[in-house]
């Protein structure tokens, strides 16, 4: 009985929203001497012939993200890896990509992702942990084209950028925690 009455009594409960919902990447995205190159590259990316470019760092390190808060910006179609292979390339002529997990595309898809950013109005971002040159590739001409491909790296997050985006996790829980709980879990 006692079962049953718990269970009336907790779907009477009022449920309040308390988190708040993330306002889109670039709101959420915590800026820092780790990652100011990248982010600030990407501000004025693309422009002039420039419309290759690779963001490479470790896992955690932000790469994603930041690539999220472009193509937002930009409008650029996002693709990850593998899936970039499962799509009619045509459609994406003269328009920005963001190629996800880069490392993870074949060959012939990345070549032709690759073309299609030097048209006009086309840019092509991919995102990896390693630089595009130190990628193995069968397609002489796709290695030619890695090599010169631009890269900037993500550096692991700082204590400022993890401060940071404790300080925002918190936030969207409407949790206020004090500058000491900060402080002994940036050190952790």
């Amino acid at each position: 009985m006692t079962t049953t009455r718990a269970r009336a009594f907790a779907s009477d409960q009022m449920r309040f929203p308390l988190k708040r919902e993330p306002e889109g990447a670039v709101a959420m995205f915590v800026r820092g001497p780790s990652n100011r190159l990248a982010a600030e590259t990407l501000d004025l990316w693309p422009q002039g012939d420039d419309s290759l470019l690779a963001l490479v760092g470790t896992q955690g390190s932000g790469k994603s993200h930041l690539a999220s808060e472009w193509a937002e910006r930009t409008g650029a179609v996002a693709l990850a890896g593998a899936e970039a292979g499962q799509i009619d390339l045509s459609d994406l002529e003269g328009r920005p990509v963001l190629l996800d997990d880069a490392g993870e595309t074949d060959d012939a898809t990345l070549f032709h992702l690759i073309n299609l950013a030097r048209s006009p109005g086309g840019a092509l971002l991919m995102v990896s942990r390693e630089p595009p040159s130190r990628r193995e590739a069968e397609l002489a001409d796709l290695r030619s084209r890695l090599d010169a491909v631009r890269v900037i790296r993500v550096e692991a997050p700082d204590d400022a950028v993890l401060a940071a985006a404790l300080r925002r996790f918190f936030d969207e829980r409407a949790i206020t925690p004090g500058e000491d709980l900060i402080d002994y879990l940036v050190l952790r």
